[in-house]
C-alpha cells in the first residue's frame, strides 16, 4: 500500500472531508493585506472558555478563533497556537471532542488559541485560489494578522508557541521555520516533516485532493521551489533556538487500542492495522528529520513509542508530554 494511500484512509480519523468550503473571493490570490485585522466580537462561553472572531483581510472572511484562558489572569500570560487536524476543526476530529484539552489546560497559565477553518490547507499561504477550498493565506494569518489581535485582546505577554497533530504537525513545524521570530516552541505530533521528497509530496497531495482541493494550487508545480521552502527536514536549520517537541508512535497497538477494546469488546482490526501501518510511515519520517535536526545542530525532545498508532489517544499523551517543555520555552 502506498503512503498516499495510507494517508487517504488516516483522513477519516485526523479529519474528514468537510462538505461546502468557502468559495474564492473575486479579488486575486496573490493580494498581499493591505489592513490589520480586525475583531469583530467576542463570545464568552464560561471565563476560560471564550471565541474571538476575527476578521482577516487576506482571507477575507471571519475566522473564529476558540481560546481557552489562563487560570490565573493577573499579569499577561503567554499563547499556545493549537492546531487542528485536516478537518480544519469544522467536524468532530478536533481537539475539544476528542482529548482532555480543556480540562487540562484549565489550571495552566497559557491562553491556548486555536483557529477554526483552513481544513485540507496546510495552515499555509497558498499560491493561488482554489475553486472548492477557496482562499488560503493561513500563515498570513497566523503569523502576521491575529497575533497583535491575540496579544492586544487577551493581555498576552508577547511570548508563544505552536504545536499540531497529523497535517498540522507538518505546518507548525513549517510556520516556525518561517516565522522564527514568532514562535520559540513547538510540538510535532505525528507528523510527516516532508513536502519535498516524493513519499512527502505524495502525502500532501493526498490530503489537499481528498478536500477537492488542486495541490499545485497550493505551492505549484509538484516537488517545485515552494515544496522545498516548506518542507522542515531540508531547512531543519531554521528551527535552532527553538524548544522543539516530536512525537511519534511505532504503529503497534497499544494502550489506547486495549482501552477502546475494553470498552467496546470489539477490536476493529482493518482500521487498526491500516493506522497501524501510517504510524509507522511517520515513524520513518521522524527518523528522518531526527538525522537532519541533528546535522543542523538543532537539540529536540523526541518522544518515540514502541507501540501507538495514528489516533487521537495517543495525540492526548504527546500534548501532556510536550506541555513541560513548551511551558518552559514561553514562561507558562
Amino acid at each position: 500500500m502506498t503512503i498516499g494511500a495510507l494517508a487517504a484512509s488516516s483522513l477519516a480519523l485526523a479529519g474528514p472531508a468537510i462538505a461546502h468550503a468557502e468559495s474564492a473571493p473575486a479579488s486575486a490570490a496573490g493580494e498581499t493585506a493591505s489592513q490589520p485585522a480586525t475583531l469583530e466580537r467576542i463570545e464568552k462561553h464560561t471565563e476560560q472558555d471564550w471565541s474571538l472572531f476575527v476578521y482577516s483581510p487576506s482571507m477575507d472572511r471571519t475566522i473564529e478563533l476558540q481560546v481557552l484562558r489562563p487560570a490565573d489572569t493577573s499579569e499577561p500570560r503567554p499563547v499556545l497556537y493549537l492546531l487542528n487536524g485536516a478537518g480544519g476543526g469544522q467536524d468532530r476530529a478536533n481537539w475539544r471532542e476528542q482529548t482532555d484539552v480543556v480540562e487540562f489546560f484549565s489550571d495552566k497559565n497559557v491562553n491556548v488559541v486555536t483557529p477554526i477553518g483552513g481544513a485540507f490547507s496546510y495552515y499555509t499561504d497558498w499560491l493561488e485560489d482554489d475553486p472548492v477550498l477557496g482562499r488560503n493565506k493561513w500563515e498570513t494569518f497566523l503569523t502576521k494578522e491575529i497575533p497583535p489581535l491575540v496579544d492586544d485582546v487577551l493581555g498576552t505577554s508577547g511570548r508563544n508557541a505552536i504545536a499540531g497533530m497529523s497535517m498540522s504537525a507538518t505546518s507548525a513545524l513549517a510556520l516556525a521555520e518561517k516565522a522564527p521570530e514568532l514562535y520559540e516552541g513547538v510540538a510535532s505530533y505525528s507528523g510527516c516533516a516532508e513536502t519535498a521528497s516524493p513519499a512527502g509530496a505524495r502525502y500532501a497531495e493526498i490530503v489537499v485532493s481528498l478536500g477537492g482541493g488542486e495541490v499545485e494550487n497550493m505551492w505549484g508545480p509538484i516537488r517545485g521551489t515552494h515544496w522545498v521552502e516548506q518542507d522542515v527536514v531540508r531547512n531543519a536549520e531554521k528551527l535552532r533556538g527553538k524548544a522543539v517537541f516530536v512525537s511519534a508512535g511505532s504503529g503497534m497497538p497499544g494502550e489506547v487500542e486495549l482501552r477502546a477494546w475494553e470498552q467496546s469488546g470489539v477490536a476493529v482490526l482493518p482500521d487498526v492495522a491500516t493506522l497501524g501501518i501510517i504510524e509507522a510511515n511517520v515513524h520513518d519520517c521522524t527518523n528522518r528529520l531526527r538525522t537532519a535536526l541533528d546535522q543542523a545542530g538543532v537539540t529536540a525532545t523526541y518522544s518515540v513509542r514502541p507501540d501507538g498508532t495514528h489516533t487521537w489517544g495517543y495525540w492526548e499523551d504527546a500534548l501532556h508530554d510536550s506541555w513541560p517543555v513548551l511551558a518552559e520555552a514561553i514562561g507558562a
